[in-house]
C-alpha cells in the first residue's frame, strides 16, 4: 500500500491553465512547456473561444473557456498569464483569489500601483507570483553572474545592454497604448532592466529618454536609460522597434577584466557566446545553446510544486514596473 501511495505521489503532475492565446504562447511557450515531466496542460482561456479551442486541440489540453472565472474554477493549480498587458492586473488578482500560483508575462501590469496591489493580493492568498524574465535563466547569463560575484573581473565600472529590432506599427496590441501601456520600453525594456539588476544590483536612474525616432505611432519606438548602481559603477541600456540591422549585445567592464556576450539578446535557442578578457590572462570564449524558456519553466515548476520562491520573484516584477514608470516620466 505504501509503495502504491508513493507511486501516485511521484506520478502526480502540476495542472496548468494558460490565459491569452497569442503567437508567443502557440509557437514558443507551449512547445517548450510540453518538455516538462511534472506538469500537464489542462485548461486554455481566450476571450475568443474559437482561438481557445484551437489551442486546446493543438496542444492536447482538456478544456477551453472564454469565461475567465470558469477557467479558474476548472481543475488547475497554476496559471500562465500571456494576455495583453492591460489584462494582467485583473487576471492575476482573480487567479490569486482563486488560490492559483501564477507565472505572468512581462511587464507585470500597466501601472506601478496595479503591480503593488497584485503583489499584495498574492501575498495575502499565499500564492506564488513570478514573471517570465527568461534571460536570467540562460546558463551563460548565470555563469556571468557567478564571475561577477566571484570578483573575477574586479569592481564593476559599467554594464551596457542593447536590444533593438525592427517592428513596424500594425494592429498588434503593443501599438495600442490602452492595451500595452507603451511600446519598446514596455516590451523589450523589462528584460534589460532585469538583467541590469541581476548583474549589478539595485540602482538609481540618472537619466532616460522615451521617444519616437523613426515611426510615428501612439507608442514609443525607442527608449534608453543611464543608471548608477548602489554598489558602485554605472549601467545603461537602449531598446527600440526601429533598427533593421541591430547590434544586440551585453558588455560588462570591470577594473580587472571585461565580459562580452553576443547572440543572446533577441535570439531564442541560439548558440550564445561569452568572451571574457582578464588582465594578464588574455581572452577566453564560451559558447552555449540553451532553451532559456525551458530552464525558467523547470525552476517555476519546482517552486510551485514545493511552494518555494523561484529565482524570479514578485518583487522583481514590481521593481521592474516601478523603474519603467519612472523612465516614462523623465
Amino acid at each position: 500500500m505504501n509503495n502504491l501511495i508513493l507511486s501516485k505521489q511521484l506520478t502526480k503532475k502540476l495542472k496548468w491553465g494558460v490565459a491569452g492565446c497569442g503567437s508567443f504562447l502557440e509557437n514558443t511557450f507551449l512547445p517548450t512547456f510540453h518538455h516538462l515531466k511534472k506538469s500537464k496542460l489542462v485548461s486554455v482561456y481566450s476571450s475568443n473561444l474559437h482561438r481557445a479551442e484551437f489551442i486546446k486541440k493543438k496542444f492536447n489540453a482538456e478544456k477551453s473557456f472564454n469565461n475567465f472565472q470558469q477557467f479558474l474554477n476548472s481543475d488547475i493549480e497554476a496559471v500562465y498569464i500571456a494576455s495583453k498587458n492591460s489584462d494582467h492586473y485583473k487576471q492575476v488578482i482573480a487567479a490569486a483569489n482563486a488560490g492559483k500560483h501564477i507565472l505572468c508575462e512581462k511587464p507585470l501590469s500597466i501601472t506601478q500601483e496595479q503591480a503593488k496591489e497584485m503583489v499584495e493580493v498574492c501575498e495575502r492568498n499565499n500564492v506564488i507570483l513570478t514573471v517570465n524574465f527568461v534571460m536570467r535563466h540562460h546558463p551563460i547569463i548565470k555563469k556571468t553572474k557567478e564571475f561577477i560575484d566571484r570578483n573575477l573581473i574586479g569592481k564593476i565600472v559599467s554594464i551596457s545592454l542593447k536590444f533593438n529590432y525592427d517592428f513596424q506599427p500594425n494592429d498588434n496590441f503593443r501599438f495600442k497604448i490602452s492595451e500595452s501601456g507603451g511600446g519598446a520600453l514596455r516590451d523589450l525594456g523589462p528584460h534589460m532592466i532585469d538583467l541590469l539588476r541581476y548583474f549589478g544590483g539595485e540602482f538609481n536612474i540618472i537619466g532616460g529618454a522615451v521617444d519616437n525616432v523613426v515611426y510615428d505611432s501612439k507608442v514609443d519606438d525607442f527608449a534608453a536609460a543611464l543608471v548608477k548602481f548602489e554598489n558602485g559603477g554605472y549601467g545603461d541600456f537602449n531598446v527600440s522597434f526601429n533598427v533593421s540591422e541591430p547590434i544586440n549585445r551585453i558588455e560588462i567592464l570591470g577594473n580587472k577584466g571585461t565580459i562580452i556576450i553576443d547572440n543572446m539578446i533577441g535570439k531564442r535557442n541560439a548558440a550564445s557566446k561569452m568572451t571574457i578578457s582578464l588582465k594578464n590572462e588574455g581572452k577566453k570564449a564560451f559558447r552555449r545553446r540553451a532553451n532559456r524558456q525551458l530552464f525558467l519553466l523547470r525552476d517555476v515548476q519546482r517552486a510551485f510544486i514545493k511552494n518555494e520562491q523561484p529565482l524570479i520573484t514578485a518583487f522583481d516584477g514590481l521593481v521592474n514596473m516601478e523603474i519603467i514608470s519612472k523612465l516614462e516620466m523623465k
